[in-house]
This record gives structure tokens, sequence and C-alpha cells, in this order.
């Protein structure tokens, strides 16, 4: 899962980053709202962190920007201000959740694994379910029936999280290298397969299938 970090603070930008990347995100971070504005219109990232005070554009217009050109991805909004103005005034410009600084790390993590389920129209339940299958995203942990509670690598605990959310759809490597790489990585497809091919090992030779030439599909766990 790919997220968008617009943020003018540098040390708690890098904070913001070192503990999103533990959690299984690819981060992309920028601190002018210009720059923000064209990078959340060209790429498809999955969720924006928008901090309200941006050089440049301040972080209203910038949502208010993509909302009026179509582009849908939950967008949290952090600010220093506490005024319950400023918080109608986010959601009104089409942010969908809002947190004011400071706050704790724990909550910011539950706020966005809320925005990427209910965008996926998933239950913000603790644990992610789907296709049989029950991922603990703080232990990046894979459970299921007849499937012992299972870790994960980095890699696929993120390939596996965006197979869940988007169960049921063909994911092609295309897709699944722009949403598990960041901005400047080199994207290789065969990094991908690789990843599909441990999964297989972990849950089983039939749980992920593949479509030739378009792509893969999470079935579940063979029980």
């Amino acid at each position: 899962m790919r997220i968008l970090l617009v943020e003018d603070n540098v040390a708690l930008a890098d904070s913001l980053t070192t503990l999103l990347k533990r959690a299984g995100y690819a981060v992309d971070w920028r601190t002018d709202g210009r720059d923000a504005l064209v990078l959340g219109e060209q790429e498809p990232y999955d969720l924006a962190i928008v901090d309200l005070g941006l050089p440049g554009m301040d972080g209203l217009q910038v949502v208010q920007h993509w909302r009026e050109g179509g582009q849908g991805m939950p967008v949290l909004m952090l600010t220093a201000r506490s005024r319950w103005t400023e918080r109608v005034a986010g959601l009104q410009a089409g942010a969908d959740d809002y947190l004011t600084k400071p706050f704790h790390n724990e909550e910011l993590l539950l706020r966005i694994q809320g925005l990427l389920r209910r965008a996926h129209g998933r239950e913000p339940n603790a644990l992610l379910q789907a296709c049989g299958l029950a991922l603990d995203e703080s232990t990046q942990q894979v459970s299921g029936s007849g499937l012992a509670a299972t870790e994960l690598s980095a890699t696929e605990f993120k390939l596996l999280r965006y197979m869940m959310l988007n169960h049921g759809q063909v994911l092609s490597k295309t897709r699944l290298a722009e949403h598990l790489y960041e901005y400047e990585d080199e994207r290789d497809s065969n990094v991908i397969e690789v990843q599909i091919n441990h999964l297989r090992s972990k849950l089983g030779r039939s749980a992920i299938t593949t479509r030739r030439g378009q792509g893969y599909i999470l079935v579940g766990h063979d029980s």
C-alpha cells in the first residue's frame, strides 16, 4: 500500500516515514503543497496524509483540487490547530478523517487501517479478513482454517495485505508494483513473481491463482 505524506516539518516527517515503513507501507514524502498536488494526480496512491499548513499551497486547497479532479483516495488531514472550524473546513474540502497534533503513533496507524479498509468495503476490525484468511497487521502474521499463525516477511506482508483488500480482482504485476514500491524505486515485476511463490509456499499452492497474461487472484488457504 502506497502512502503520500505531505508534511513540511522535517523532524515529524522523518519520524512518520520510519513508522509507516515499519508498518509495511511504501511512503513518498513531499513538503510543498504544489508538489503534492501534482504527485497525487499522477500516482496511484492508496491514501494521503496531508498537513493543513503547507508552503506553496495549503492542505485544504490540495485536497479540494484532488476532489474536483476526481481523485478519490482516502485523505487523513493533520493539523496543529484544534479549533472545530478548521476540522469542519478540512472535511468540507474532501478529507476523510482528521487528526490533531500531537497524536499517538498507534492512533495514526489505526486511523490509516480504518480508512483503507472502508475504502475497499471492509469492516475496520482488529484483523483484516478475506478468503478464509486473517491478517494481523500489528504482528504481520497470517492465520486461517487449518493454518496456524504464520510469520510473513515485510514484502510478503505488503503483498498479501494488498491482495486481501482487493480479493476477487485480477491484479496485474504492474498494478501490484505500483502499490508496493515508492516513487523512486525500481519496479521489478520479477520480484512480484518471486514473492507470490513465497506466499504460495506458506498458504498453499492453490491459494493464489494465475490468469496467464493478466495477473493473480487471491483465492484463499488450502484447508
